[in-house]
């Protein structure tokens, strides 16, 4: 597999598929009995909704004064030090994960190299300071859920690295050193 490296943005558009690709898998490696199983204080579905939510909102602009809240949404939903009586389902964790996937991916499609540097309305950061940013929450927790899925299953959920091609159709979605 060729990966196009000839721009910044480039490499911001794949790097930013492999890890929304690593996100998806990640989440469908959850056992059922986890979902609410409790970290921190926390359930792990509330853990998954946080980093969603971080994406949503911080990949393109938090201060974007037309962002709109996704409908499973309520206040505090997205704090994990705030308790939520609200629990959501792995059928709108994984409504959402699609959403947002599919709102950052269009983003980094458009994006432009001369435009990574500026500041989007209303923000003090640039957009490659918001992307950055977010690689680097995003992958601090799907180390944590993996950590979970990994203690209750003894099994690492499949990533894709940098030279492995993204898996499509039917995959296992664990990794196997014998392939």
């Amino acid at each position: 597999m060729i990966m196009r490296q000839e721009t910044l943005s480039d490499i911001v558009q794949e790097q930013t598929q492999r890890a929304l690709w690593e996100v998806k898998n990640v989440i469908d490696c959850i056992p059922d009995i986890c979902w609410e199983k409790l970290y921190c204080e926390v359930p792990l579905w509330k853990h998954i909704y946080h980093m969603l939510h971080s994406l949503d909102m911080w990949f393109i602009n938090p201060s974007d004064l037309n962002f709109i809240e996704p409908n499973i949404h309520e206040k505090d939903l997205n704090n994990l030090d705030a308790i939520s009586m609200k629990q959501l389902t792995r059928n709108e964790i994984n409504d959402y994960c699609v959403q947002t996937a599919e709102k950052i991916s269009s983003y980094t499609k458009h994006l432009q190299d001369i435009e990574l540097l500026q500041k989007p309305e209303n923000c003090e950061y640039t957009k490659f300071t918001l992307i950055l940013a977010q690689y680097r929450h995003l992958h601090t927790h799907m180390g944590m859920l993996m950590g979970f899925i990994i203690a209750y299953t003894n099994m690492w959920p499949r990533v894709v690295g940098l030279e492995n091609p993204i898996p499509s159709g039917d995959f296992y979605k664990f990794f196997n050193p014998a392939k």
